[in-house]
């Protein structure tokens, strides 16, 4: 399992949200160079990056210092947040990044998902965000009548490989991953799935490698101090 420490931008600062309100913003570290410097001295491979204005936005806000901190990072280098057409893809692509996370398009523009899927292959992650099961977009802020599992089908399907699940109730709560909708998830669909929301602890660490998720993204956990990155790291690695 690969550990994805998150990097989250709003206003160009290194931020984190409590359930996902852009009115609960707090300023987690002095610069995103310096957030993404510590988890590679951690010895992170990859690191998980949001334009938060961009996904209230829906388009590029934080595109260049996004870019710029993946590249100084020296890491792999997910991007989600304002992704809506082609041409933001080739951006972030164009700049070195890795993968690039499409999270509204997927639940108001298939079409989109498709041609992107068919041109960039697994370079494509789509987000799923949810809340009580419901698939929400637009910075989480619009709610919409898809089952976050119907969805994924439906992702799989147009031969999306990787999702990023988030349970909105879980995220920046410290009260633990959503085991029991990744578990579901993981079993109906083939798709690699990061588990992203919610992780505090080493044990969350644990019970998510036994889920066989591909991945876990971390966020506030790292800032407050409840989880250490290099052990997290170890930890992953051997299970």
């Amino acid at each position: 399992m690969i550990i994805l420490p998150a990097i989250d931008i709003k206003d160009g600062n290194c931020v984190r949200l409590f359930k996902g309100d852009y009115n609960t913003v707090q300023k987690v570290c002095d610069s995103p160079y310096i957030a993404a410097q510590s988890f590679a001295d951690a010895g992170a491979k990859w690191i998980h990056m949001v334009d938060l204005d961009g996904a209230k936005d829906a388009k590029l806000v934080n595109a260049d210092l996004i870019a710029d901190v993946a590249k100084s990072s020296g890491l792999m280098v997910e991007v989600g947040g304002g992704i809506r057409d082609m041409k933001a893809i080739e951006y972030y692509l164009s700049k070195g990044i890795n993968r690039v996370i499409l999270g509204s398009a997927a639940v108001k523009n298939q079409q989109f998902v498709i041609d992107a899927v068919r041109e960039y292959s697994d370079k494509i992650v789509v987000g799923i965000d949810a809340m009580d099961g419901m698939v929400r977009a637009e910075g989480w802020i619009d709610n919409s009548e898809i089952n976050y599992i119907e969805l994924a089908k439906r992702m799989e399907d147009v031969g999306v490989q990787t999702i990023v699940f988030t349970d909105i109730e879980q995220d920046g709560t410290l009260a633990g991953p959503n085991l029991k909708q990744l578990d579901d998830l993981v079993h109906e669909v083939s798709c690699n799935i990061i588990a992203s929301g919610g992780v505090a602890v080493l044990k969350d660490i644990i019970n998510l490698s036994e889920l066989d998720v591909y991945g876990a993204i971390c966020g506030k956990a790292i800032y407050s101090g409840t989880l250490d990155l290099k052990q997290a790291l170890a930890i992953a690695h051997k299970i």
